[in-house]
């Protein structure tokens, strides 16, 4: 049976396609919040959950117009956060939306920019496979991108390990783009190679509301371009800050030249995870089976049975949301805190985590320069503000993040939380700032430093945390220590929250451990792997890395002998992993960055258990008694 594709576009403006529908946001920050792709709730992904719902298997490419060959190198602040794959592969932020909505393991060739697409392309030339030919656009360009698209569309991305039926595949920025000419071009030849009733077309459009008019024009101006470039939508998303009314609805499908029922309202909804639920209400399945005749595949009646079992708990998942009242507020620590979509898999894992237990989450998003003492002097008002706002959190998380700037801020944030015994979660250098603020206070060792801001800032101290030796230092791009690693727990680790987490959570959690040796792995309902220890033996984790420094070995006596436990490790036994303190409700840091592997019905273990110790319902979670929170996911 051949491949059924799912193409979304935008239009307007960059970052309404495929980007934010939802939250209560006003229309216009979420629409103008950065000038590339918004992500708060995925058109694609949202559509993707509706295919599975009704038993399909379904992947997602992401294709961005930029000459850049990977995110790896893009800056937060202009971009979003990196991120990472199982093999590595630093990809734009909605490939981790399609993992965490469909429950899905991507690759680095579901990411697709017109940089990478070149490259390939001339390294083709330059290898003589176009031998005697004039390498053009079209067709060697397009015909390469179809064919990019439609290999990558049958790899197997879910448990069944079986080939996908539709490939969703967002193209990013906006129609009518210069930069994405080559790309919709490619898309267009896609369509026809595909074939009839294989290739639907979703284009998300913009009503703006004025002075309590809904608008139509940019929708009727945006189809127009979208026809002009010989893409005709199936399907008008039209993103707007109130449900559209009738006569809305009715001017634009017949300027557009659709049935009504084809276009769909999107308006703001309490949360993302309601944006699944606003579509299927509007009748979004119907329409997909009939373009698609989605009615005609043979599927298994297992994977119908568990796409429907997965939507009830999806709708029940919303529901317990609606009507959690407690509040936990966490104060997240951060460089890059100016634009939350660097830190969107963080936020999204608190939120996974914060539904589980059966909380409404409250992020304060804190500068961590704001915190340290010479703000007092230039700006005394935010130094105190943000102190206010860490003293009264529920917990303190300080992320991952590059440079010197700011990590005193971090460092004062780590101490509150040891010292208050406030729940503390350290990701990547968070953690290896917990060292550093241990390193110094506990220790005795007041110039514990890292080698990275040694090297910025010319500063003199002990490197407790040093350069990994096999990771070259140039070129910048994919150099770092990436993808799927193991991390072995330690005989010292049974007292550990953290370990008997995971222990507890592995049935229906991430942290898989890996599946090198089948005899050592069974399956969940899922598919996940689940550890089999040898009796005795303490488990092995596999999470994703991202990092180019290290705890320093040379310090690991002392620190252990003051208090600090490394219960993690690699599986060498020298890079530390994961650290935890003894007596304190909830101190825990990790190398490795957990929130790629957070699910919406599946949160990450280290963030389902900060959430709960801030929340006061730990000992809760670590019983196992999940049946009266969210339904027992």
């Amino acid at each position: 049976m051949a491949t059924k594709y799912v193409l979304v576009s935008g239009g307007v403006i960059s970052g309404i396609g495929k980007g934010v529908i939802g939250e209560n946001d006003p229309m216009w920050e979420i629409t103008t919040l950065r000038a590339h792709e918004v992500i708060d709730a995925c058109a694609a992904s949202s559509l993707g959950v509706l295919l599975k719902s009704i038993g399909l298997k379904v992947t997602a490419i992401k294709i961005d117009p930029y000459l850049n060959s990977d995110a790896g190198l893009l800056g937060p602040l202009e971009h979003g956060e990196c991120f990472v794959l199982d093999d590595g592969g630093e990809v734009d932020l909605d490939l981790g939306n399609y993992e965490r909505y469909l429950n899905i393991t991507l690759t680095r060739d579901n990411n697709i920019t017109l940089g990478k697409m070149f490259q390939l392309v001339l390294a083709r030339e330059r290898n003589g496979d176009y031998l005697g030919k004039t390498v053009q656009i079209v067709p060697h360009l397009t015909d390469f991108i179809q064919d990019w698209i439609q290999r990558v569309a049958q790899i197997p991305v879910d448990s069944t390990r079986e080939r996908p039926d539709v490939c969703i595949i967002e193209l990013g920025g906006t129609v009518g783009d210069i930069e994405s000419a080559p790309l919709i071009e490619a898309l267009r030849c896609l369509r026809r190679r595909a074939g009839q009733n294989n290739f639907l077309h979703c284009h998300v459009s913009l009503v703006p509301v004025i002075n309590g008019e809904q608008k139509t024009k940019p929708t009727q101006a945006a189809i127009r371009d979208v026809r002009s470039v010989g893409l005709s939508p199936d399907i008008i998303a039209c993103r707007c800050s109130e449900s559209l009314k009738e006569p809305t609805t009715d001017k634009i499908a017949m300027y557009c030249q659709v049935e009504p029922a084809q276009v769909v309202a999107v308006h703001d909804v309490p949360s993302t995870y309601h944006v699944p639920l606003l579509l299927e209400s509007q009748g979004l399945i119907p329409i997909l089976k009939n373009v698609l005749h989605l009615d005609a595949l043979s599927i298994n009646p297992s994977i119908i049975t568990s796409g429907a079992q997965t939507w009830t708990i999806w709708k029940n998942l919303t529901a317990t949301q609606d009507r959690a009242y407690d509040t936990v507020r966490i104060c997240l620590v951060g460089k890059y805190t100016a634009l939350q979509d660097a830190y969107l898999s963080v936020r999204k894992s608190l939120e996974h985590a914060s539904m589980r237990c059966a909380r409404k989450l409250e992020i304060t998003w804190l500068n961590s320069s704001d915190l340290e003492p010479q703000t007092e002097i230039t700006s005394p008002a935010a130094y105190h503000k943000a102190w206010g706002s860490l003293c009264t959190a529920s917990g303190i998380l300080v992320p991952g993040g590059f440079g010197q700037r700011g990590t005193e801020g971090m460092v004062a944030a780590a101490k509150w939380a040891r010292e208050k015994n406030i729940p503390y979660l350290g990701i990547c250098l968070g953690m290896q700032i917990a060292v550093i603020e241990f390193c110094r206070n506990v220790c005795g060792i007041s110039g514990a430093q890292s080698a990275e801001f040694v090297a910025e800032v010319g500063a003199t101290g002990e490197k407790v945390i040093i350069h990994m030796a096999e990771i070259s230092r140039t070129p910048m791009g994919a150099s770092q220590r990436l993808g799927l690693k193991n991390t072995v727990f330690q005989e010292n680790s049974g007292f550990s929250k953290l370990r008997k987490l995971y222990e507890t959570e592995a049935p229906c959690v991430n942290g898989s451990p890996a599946a090198s040796d089948p005899s050592k792995t069974t399956a969940t309902a899922d598919g996940e792997p689940i550890s089999k220890p040898s009796p005795g033996q303490p488990p092995i984790i596999s999470e994703r890395h991202r990092h180019r420094y290290e705890v320093n070995p040379a310090y690991i006596k002392k620190m252990a002998f003051h208090g600090l436990d490394f219960i993690g490790k690699d599986e060498s036994g020298e890079r530390m992993e994961i650290l935890e303190l003894r007596d304190h409700p909830w101190f825990v840091g990790v190398q490795y960055h957990p929130e790629y592997l957070s699910r919406v019905l599946r949160p990450s273990v280290p963030y389902l258990g900060f959430i709960a110790a801030a929340a006061g319902c730990l000992d809760h979670i670590l019983n196992g008694n999940t049946h009266s929170m969210v339904n027992g996911l």
